[in-house]
């Protein structure tokens, strides 16, 4: 019956060809050079564009027919009708609307895109891909149509009358013990559907009332007064990068959003929900007049924008900061563009989420969470699909991740019904959510999709189905919130973890973007509190912007394409660039250039005092107030290096390091209590085969453990600096199979830590670098910094949980302690940490070929420390001092004007962080957002350094909220275990002196 929905056809007009060329918008397009072109012309290469000039005319006999375009171009493509983008035309979807009425002989002229390209890039070695194969018009057959889906939604049905018992999530553990159809209910189905094939003859019209009638009483048979109650909304998950560059995603957004805006026009009811506020942006400056079309259907109540978010982003790697930043200018886009901010954070297929997300959620006007991911969790099974998560803090937000164990439904019976089968909650609440259509690389729903779910709404043996938004879902989710579980602390994928560290460079750039934007915000924020010409709040939202578009999930974890990271690369580049620019600008413009020598700037939120050197490379001994300029100073302390036989000793007030002529630490004894903080030689560096069975770049499986092999041969070395301020010794050594290896161990003066800079020229493929240090602690359970707090996780393999977390993400520090003494290692921007037994762990580099042959191929710089401390990690403040090794001080030519004489800002006790210091985005005031680092509940005391008018507890997105009592310079503050506090500071009028 299928072949007689579009049996009547007819060739086009002509068809001419322009191309290849770049990729332009459609006035562009009209002005190339069109030639006559013939079916089967081939196309390319990778992503090559095209466009095509249709002309076709409507045959007489069809007229107030529908009418569609049948195309095939073996890549992905867009229906240009009208001077619009009307519809994708994909590899699966090949048919478009036309005309839903046509006139007897109406001709059309069209252009079509084409992209040489598929959905996921590449078609590998398909020799028929990016071929002009098709291009016809086809009448339409709404009586044809309507049997055979009537047909085919009972056949479905029929076919899962004994369903399989295994999981379908990718990673799935366990079996979803699915219940066979009833058995009355599926003999009547199989003896009803094969009387309508007896009866039935798709050539001879005539017989078909007879089995359509047979068809309908079957349709009619309902589900009884308790069923599975599914929320089905149309959705097209589009990764804003991944298998294509990021210049390809606004034609796969037009491709998809014309699509879904082509299928509300002839499917009222039809509701379809989309996230991204860059995805929209795009959109809105490329292709006007699709967005206009967008903003109709958001009026009507069709168009769903949802998220809150600049784009879908990791939730691993990004400081928590720039988690407030993807949340302040996605909501006050979609406030700004649709009237609404969203309450919904959505963010399906993001490889685990920190446990302050709940927290930053609430903050930023979200109180309700969808994911989908973890149902790939290879090692244990979720519990619960709707749940409350409660965050490290205690803020719990409303979750669900959708039963179907996909955000790419293809609302097949089978899977509606393994929807309803899977899903865990059922005894708390009868609601789920479930995502259709085509995603990953764009898509969305199609015709097929919508006509089964319309004639699967209320089918017996199939679960209640209803097309409503997500807040109608949450709302309904809701009426059982009482009734659900609670889920505490971060959520791990237990996936992935290769992502932690794959493409070290674009997570070297992530962090330091991070860094100069957050000095660049001080600075000007100064310069505003006195007064002085800044930088405004649009110019800097855009280098943020940037930014946050590199945090999409699939660009900073690695697992993109060649094409993306160089784009991405240069773009961070060019951030950090800027960012430190205008920083420098700013420090010009509050300083006195006449003096001679550097002055350095403290842009952290604790005093430091510390050897480093300027930007001449002379070496000093700096301190310096937060929030203000330092000076250099005079220190009676030293560093020293003796040489023996063994190799070396690096000595200072703090600590004593034996390092032998391979590089490896020996011994570090922490001088002040005269313990040993290693167990065995630490500073290891361990190679390890890197080969995972699925998602090269994305996976680091368990079987590579029990590869790893020490490095062996020739080292050479070299003292560089014996005593005084520093000492330092280099060791250099090939490494791997091609790669080499250099490696400073420094001691400064004073210095708590020992610090190891890096640095490799990395060649070697599907091998992993670790570097390791077998501590003298013991403990049971490590702890990580994790965005605004920190993250306890085992050191042993107890349970299936406990073993999965064999590598696991963090910021810049982990620790193990007893309660008396312990030791933390610091990285300044490698992020895959591991902890077992004893041995601390870091992973440096992977040398993964899928998605990108070349991954990391190249040099790599990085720095770690070993800290061994009295008392645990709190007590040993290893929060401040790894956020110091992290970020250096700025330096500046000149002496300080007053602004930079006195602290802006100082908080205390010293666990309370002050992360980020800000103008307001509204121009009035400044923002400060600190948190309780430790933990414990804090009493923080805020000293202003000028006179305030007003203090405001506040929201990430700047709203005030309740105001703080403060005195012209002071206010209090009390705060909560891992809280985080956005406070906007209204200033009082300078005095005119």
């Amino acid at each position: 019956m299928l072949r007689r929905v579009h049996s009547d056809r007819v060739p086009v007009v002509s068809l001419e060809l322009a191309g290849p060329t770049e990729r332009i918008g459609l006035q562009d397009a009209l002005k190339l050079d069109y030639r006559p072109v013939s079916l089967g012309r081939t196309l390319g290469p990778l992503w090559a564009t095209y466009w095509v000039r249709v002309v076709a005319e409507v045959p007489e006999n069809w007229a107030g027919a529908r009418v569609d375009l049948y195309w095939d171009s073996r890549s992905e493509a867009l229906l240009w009708l009208n001077g619009l983008s009307s519809q994708g035309l994909n590899p699966g979807r090949h048919t478009a609307t036309l005309s839903r009425s046509a006139h007897r002989g109406e001709r059309f002229t069209f252009h079509v895109e084409i992209a040489c390209n598929g959905l996921f890039g590449a078609f590998g070695n398909e020799p028929h891909a990016y071929t002009l194969a098709a291009c016809e018009l086809r009448r339409f057959d709404p009586e044809a149509s309507a049997f055979y889906f009537d047909f085919d939604v009972l056949r479905q049905l029929e076919a899962d009358r004994d369903p399989s018992t295994r999981s379908k999530s990718y990673g799935g553990v366990g079996e979803v013990v699915q219940p066979a159809l009833d058995r009355t209910w599926a003999g009547r189905l199989l003896h009803d559907l094969n009387r309508v094939c007896n009866l039935a003859d798709p050539d001879d019209r005539a017989t078909w009332p007879q089995a359509q009638a047979v068809l309908r009483d079957l349709l009619a048979a309902r589900n009884g007064s308790v069923a599975h109650e599914l929320s089905a909304i149309g959705h097209a998950h589009l990764d804003t990068a991944w298998l294509w560059p990021l210049d390809e995603t606004r034609r796969k957004a037009q491709r998809s959003f014309s699509t879904a805006i082509a299928l509300m026009d002839r499917y009222p009811d039809f509701k379809f929900t989309c996230s991204q506020a860059y995805q929209y942006a795009i959109i809105e400056q490329n292709d006007p007049g699709l967005f206009a079309r967008i903003r109709a259907k958001v009026q009507a109540g069709q168009w769903i924008p949802v998220g809150g978010s600049w784009v879908e982003p990791d939730c691993n790697l990004p400081w928590g900061e720039s988690i407030c930043r993807q949340f302040l200018y996605g909501q006050r886009y979609f406030e700004r563009t649709f009237g609404k901010r969203s309450d919904v954070f959505w963010n399906p297929d993001v490889f685990g989420y920190d446990g302050q997300l709940p927290q930053l959620m609430q903050l930023a006007g979200m109180s309700r969470f969808l994911t989908q991911k973890l149902s790939w969790n290879k090692f244990t099974s979720p519990p619960h699909h709707s749940f409350h998560w409660r965050g490290i803090d205690g803020t719990t937000v409303l979750t669900h991740f959708p039963p179907a164990d996909t955000y790419n439904g293809s609302a097949q019976v089978a899977e509606l019904r393994y929807h309803a089968a899977n899903y865990k909650d059922a005894d708390r609440s009868a609601d789920a959510l479930y995502l259709f259509g085509y995603g990953d690389g764009g898509g969305g729903a199609d015709e097929t999709m919508l006509e089964t779910l319309q004639r699967a709404s209320d089918l017996q043996g199939a679960p209640r189905i209803q097309i409503r938004t997500a807040d109608e879902f949450f709302d309904r989710l809701a009426l059982s919130a009482e009734d659900l579980a609670t889920i505490e602390g971060e959520l791990y994928l237990e996936y992935h973890r290769g992502t932690y560290t794959t493409q070290g460079e674009i997570k070297r750039l992530n962090r330091a973007c991070e860094a100069s934007l957050q000095a660049l915000e001080f600075m000007a924020t100064i310069a505003r509190a006195w007064e002085r010409p800044a930088p405004s709040a649009a110019d800097i939202e855009g280098l943020w912007r940037a930014l946050l578009v590199n945090q999409f999930h699939d660009i900073v974890p690695g697992s993109s394409i060649r094409e993306v990271y160089e784009r991405a690369e240069a773009d961070l580049a060019t951030v950090e660039e800027q960012a430190k620019g205008r920083t420098q600008a700013l420090l010009a413009a509050l300083c006195d250039s006449t003096g001679a020598g550097w002055t350095p700037v403290n842009s952290l939120g604790s005093s430091r005092a510390e050897v480093t050197s300027d930007p001449e490379g002379a070496l000093g001994y700096v301190v310096a107030a937060p929030f203000a300029a330092g000076e250099a100073a005079t220190t009676e302390e030293c560093a020293t290096v003796s040489a023996d036989p063994d190799g070396f000793v690096l000595t200072n007030s703090q600590l004593k390091a034996r390092i032998d002529r391979t590089g490896l630490v020996r011994s570090l004894v922490h001088l002040p209590t005269s313990r040993e903080a290693l167990a065995s030689a630490g500073a290891r560096f361990l190679l390890l085969d890197d080969r995972p069975l699925d998602f090269e770049a994305w996976d680091i499986d368990p079987f590579a453990l029990e590869t790893a092999r020490e490095l062996t041969g020739e080292v050479s070395f070299s003292v560089l600096s014996d005593a005084g301020l520093r000492g330092e010794v280099r060791f250099e050594r090939a490494l791997g199979k091609a790669s080499r290896l250099t490696q400073v161990i420094r001691l400064d003066a004073g210095a708590h830590h020992l610090e190891f800079e890096t640095t490799v020229d990395w060649q070697e493929r599907r091998t992993l670098l670790k570097v390791m240090f077998p501590v003298a602690c013991r403990a049971s359970r490590a702890t990580y910094e994790t965005m605004f707090g920190a993250t306890e996780r085992p050191t042993h393999a107890n349970t299936d949980a406990d073993t999965a977390r064999y590598e696991v993400p963090g910021h810049r520090w982990s620790d193990i302690s007893e309660p008396d003494f312990g030791v933390s290692l610091f990285s300044d921007s490698k992020h895959g940490y591991s902890t077992f037994g004893n041995q601390l762990a870091l992973t440096l580099l992977r040398g993964a070929t899928s998605p990108d042959p070349k991954a990391d191929i190249g040099q790599h710089r990085m720095r770690y420390a070993i800290y061994p401390h009295e008392g645990d990690w709190r007590a040993a403040d290893t929060v401040g001092r790894a956020l110091r090794f992290a970020r250096p001080v700025l330096w500046i030519k000149g002496r300080p004007h007053e602004p930079l004489q006195q602290s802006l800002l100082r908080v205390s006790p010293p666990n309370v962080v002050v992360d980020t210091i800000k103008p307001a985005e509204d121009g009035r005031g400044w923002v400060v957002r600190l948190y309780e680092s430790s933990g414990v509940q804090a009493r923080a005391k805020i000293d202003f350094g000028v006179d305030v008018a007003s203090v405001w507890m506040s929201s990430i997105l700047e709203d005030r909220l309740e105001v703080i009592p403060a005195g012209s310079r002071t206010c209090h503050l009390s705060l909560r275990p891992f809280q985080i506090a956005t406070l906007r500071v209204f200033q009082a009028a300078l005095r005119d002196d």
